[in-house]
């Protein structure tokens, strides 16, 4: 059974969805049902395609975005929510990119 994460407006929810080709991050308010931040490695994918977006270079840049985003918003904590994914690879990468731009999880 899935535990139900829940995001406020002190402490948001940074869900992270990863795909085949490129990864997610959002930073939700499920007390209003509002998207706050919305990043992914389309951003600069179809600027530099050669660049890649598959990969754990690209989740860390998507952390980094994310996390700048979040300090402009004045938001310093966030609840991680990684869905059914392992906390691996890609999914880390954003996370502890976040992390080290000074967001807590």
């Amino acid at each position: 059974m899935k535990k139900k994460i829940k995001g406020t407006l002190n402490r948001p929810r940074l869900y992270v969805f990863r795909s085949n080709k490129h990864i997610y991050g959002q930073v939700i308010d499920d007390s209003q049902n509002k998207i706050l931040i919305t990043k992914s490695s389309l951003l600069f994918y179809k600027n530099n395609p050669s660049q890649g977006s598959a990969n754990c270079s690209a989740a860390t840049l998507v952390g980094k975005l994310i996390a700048e985003d979040c300090l402009k918003h004045g938001i310093n904590k966030v609840v991680f929510d990684r869905g059914n994914k392992l906390y691996h690879g890609r999914i880390k990468a954003l996370a502890e990119s976040a992390r080290q731009e000074g967001i807590e999880f």
